[in-house]
Formats: structure tokens, C-alpha cells, sequence
């Protein structure tokens, strides 16, 4: 076997694929970059950035730029890559699990969502989402891989053109708004009021005024009971409008390239060297591009809520896409070393625990940033956010690997297996 064919070798236990592991607990820690906005800011800032940074310094928009040129939707692509790939694995092969297990599975996933989403009050968890995608993916579980990327393929261009005509049936409903503000209502059709409606109701969720603002940060700070109750309606849009209508198709496209990528041998590092630098190079020049073009129109335009909102960009499916390739193509390579061995023994930690440590990035943001605990959503800028950033990150790197020196599987990965098959795997590792 040459150099440019040696595959990567797990990094612990002799039944995990270490490739994997790595690449999840890359994506998880990389999802908390964008995370912590939701929990630490206004909500209506996690969408649109002039919600804060109006009136912000230098250093709040270089972290702003910085994040969405390495990191926005990229971390998220990455993880629903490898959520595809995991549907394969359980499902297909020589040990592959019943549609029952299956299912069964899916079904506690989707109550752990729920439990992230009202109990640990977090409305942008993505659990949800996955379990609902997880139960339509396991019927392409046999699907041939050139097929499921070809799927993928087609569901990215219309995804695309629909956040083209999203961003152009705006564009008419502003265009309607302005005209009512500057004319008599009575003398204008109902559709152009319908219209108009749209526009000042996508306003008040995405770009409110202070008051508002301010009201929604009074309401989670003041205790449990008020940030739930503030919660609720928010978590509840989640789930029944954003996700049908956004999160799910931007989770399919990539759930079913990433099986795609599976069943191809891609995502274990059965590829050569020079494939990972193809995925490497033109993974980033296409992303980096792309990000950097909506990046500079954004702050050429002043961060107008056109520029800004993900779902108005139709190129913002190709920008994510080639950044989570090209970090992809590098984590490939660099499990194939012995480099940093220590660091990639401990993003597979965390990758192992995934589901435990997603959940401990909503336990800790309850604790810090709400009612219930500290109270700081909203007091903290952007770049003060990424200090807490770092220490989550520092904090689950070695306790994972301190965990699973011991135990077999995370706390959570536990109870699901439990909940899963109806019976307690063995927990502590044999001495």
C-alpha cells in the first residue's frame, strides 16, 4: 500500500472508525462558534448581525467576518454529512440494525430534542430536525451512492433557487410596505397589503425595534419560569414553521451526500492523498470565495437584512458546502499522521460523546446566559462571547477523553442505547 493510498487507522478501539470520530467532534465544538449567538445575544441577531453590531467596534465585526467566512453553516454541513453516514452504518452492512431499532431510535432522538428545545431552552437545537430526516433517510438506506448524490445535487439547486425567490418575494413585499407607508391604504389592492403585512411581520421576528429587543432580553434574564415562558413561542416557530419550510431541506441535501460519501468510502479515508487535497484545494477556493463575496456585500451594504439573511443568499448552500469539504479533505489527511496525536485522540473523545456534549453546550448557556442561572444573555459582546467559546471547548476536550478512558460510552450515548434496545449496555470499560 502506498503513502497516497494508506487509509486512516482508528485513534482508539479497534471497532471505531477514527476518521469519523474526529470529523464529528470537529463539527460539534465548530457548531458552538454559532450557537453561542443564540444564546448569548438577542435572538434576532443569530440572523441578522445589525441587530448588534450597528453600533459595534472593530474587533465585534472582524470576529463577525471571521466566523462567517470559516465557520457559518460550513460546521453544521459537516455534522449533517456525518448524521447521513451514521444513518448508513446502522442500517446497512453485515451489522446492520432492523427497521424497528431504527425507528426506535429516531423516536428518542426526537424527544431528546424536545428536551433540548423546552427543558434546557434552547429553540435553535437540531435534533428535531434530524430525527424527522433520519426516519425519511432510512428508505435510502439501499440507495447506490451515485444515485443519493445525484439527489443531493438536484435538492441543492432547487434549495438554492427557493432562497432566490424567497430573497425576490421579499424584495416585493418591502417594495410593498414602503408603497402603503407613502400612499392612502384604501387606495391600493388587498395584495399589496398582504404583501406589505409579510414584510413588517418578517421585520418584527428578524430586525425589531430596541424595545423589543430589550423586552425579550428582560423576559430571559429574569428567572426560569420567565425565560421558559419566552421560550416556548420561540421554540415552537422553530419546529413548526423554520424547520418544514428551511432546516430540513438544509439538513436532507446534506444528511444525503454525506451517505453518499459513505458508502464511497470517503468520510473512512478510503481515498488517496492526492483525492484529499482535491477536496482540500477546491473545497476552500469555492467556499472561501463564495463566503467572501456575501461577506463584503454584507458590509458594503451596511449589513442590510438583504445581505445578511442566510435564506435570501443563493449561492449560501455552495459557500457552506465547499468550506465543510475542504475542512473535510484536511481532517482526512491529518488522521492518516501521527501530528497532534494527543488532539485527535481527544476531538474523537468528543466525538464519541457527541450527543452528551451537544447537550452540555445548551446545560451550560441555561446556566450562564439565563434566568436560571447567571442571567448574561445580552450583556456580553460578540467577541466576549468566544472567551466562553474557548473554555467549552477546552472543558469537553479533556473530559471526554477523561471519561472514556473509563466508561465505554457517554452518558447520554448510554441512556440512548438503553432506550434504543431495552436493555443496559455494559458501561465501565474492563480493567
Amino acid at each position: 500500500m502506498t503513502d497516497g493510498e494508506k487509509t486512516a487507522q482508528p485513534v482508539q478501539d479497534a471497532d471505531r472508525i477514527a476518521s469519523l470520530d474526529v470529523l464529528r467532534g470537529f463539527a460539534l465544538l465548530g457548531i458552538l462558534l454559532l450557537n453561542v449567538l443564540g444564546f448569548g445575544l438577542a435572538s434576532a441577531a443569530y440572523s441578522n448581525p445589525a441587530v448588534d453590531l450597528r453600533d459595534a467596534g472593530p474587533a465585534d465585526v472582524a470576529v463577525w467576518a471571521t466566523v462567517e467566512l470559516l465557520a457559518e453553516g460550513s460546521m453544521r454541513c459537516l455534522f449533517s454529512i456525518l448524521f447521513g453516514a451514521g444513518v448508513v452504518l446502522f442500517a446497512t452492512g453485515a451489522r446492520a440494525k432492523s427497521g424497528v431499532l431504527h425507528y426506535r431510535r429516531t423516536f428518542w432522538l426526537l424527544c431528546f430534542g424536545l428536551f433540548d428545545a423546552y427543558v434546557l431552552l434552547w429553540p435553535g437545537d437540531i435534533l428535531v430536525t434530524y430525527a424527522v430526516a433520519g426516519a425519511f433517510l432510512y428508505l435510502l438506506r439501499n440507495v447506490r451512492p451515485s444515485r443519493l448524490a445525484g439527489l443531493a445535487a438536484v435538492l441543492l439547486l432547487v434549495l438554492s433557487l427557493f432562497y432566490g425567490g424567497f430573497r425576490w418575494g421579499m424584495g416585493f413585499s418591502a417594495a410593498a410596505a414602503q408603497e402603503v407607508a407613502t400612499r392612502n391604504a384604501d387606495e391600493l389592492p388587498q395584495g399589496t397589503l398582504a404583501a406589505a403585512q409579510g414584510w413588517e411581520d418578517f421585520r418584527k421576528d428578524f430586525d425589531p425595534p430596541a424595545e423589543s429587543i430589550e423586552a425579550e432580553l428582560v423576559e430571559r434574564r429574569a428567572s426560569y419560569r420567565s425565560a421558559a415562558e419566552w421560550n416556548e413561542g420561540k421554540a415552537t416557530e422553530m419546529i413548526v414553521f423554520i424547520m418544514p419550510f428551511f432546516l430540513l431541506w438544509d439538513a436532507l441535501v446534506m444528511m444525503l451526500l454525506g451517505m453518499a460519501l459513505f458508502k464511497w468510502g470517503v468520510l473512512q479515508g478510503k481515498i488517496s492523498q492526492r483525492t484529499c487535497w482535491w477536496l482540500v484545494g477546491g473545497g476552500f477556493a469555492v467556499g472561501l470565495a463564495v463566503n467572501a463575496f456575501e461577506v463584503s456585500g454584507a458590509l458594503r451594504s451596511n449589513f442590510d437584512l438583504f445581505s445578511v439573511f442566510a435564506q435570501m443568499q443563493p449561492t449560501y448552500h455552495f459557500g457552506r458546502l465547499g468550506v465543510a469539504l475542504g475542512y473535510l479533505g484536511l481532517i482526512l489527511l491529518w488522521v492518516r499522521t501521527d501530528a497532534l496525536a494527543g488532539l485527535q485522540r481527544r476531538l474523537a473523545s468528543v466525538g464519541r460523546m457527541a450527543l452528551t456534549n451537544y447537550l452540555l453546550h445548551s446545560l451550560c448557556a441555561l446556566f450562564l446566559f439565563t434566568g436560571a442561572g447567571l442571567g448574561l444573555v445580552g450583556e456580553l459582546s460578540r467577541a466576549q462571547l468566544y472567551p466562553i467559546v474557548l473554555g467549552i471547548w477546552i472543558v469537553q476536550l479533556l473530559g471526554s477523553d477523561l471519561w472514556l478512558r473509563r466508561f465505554r460510552f457517554g452518558p447520554v450515548e448510554w441512556f440512548w442505547r438503553f432506550l434504543t434496545y431495552g436493555k443496559a449496555p455494559a458501561m465501565r470499560r474492563l480493567p
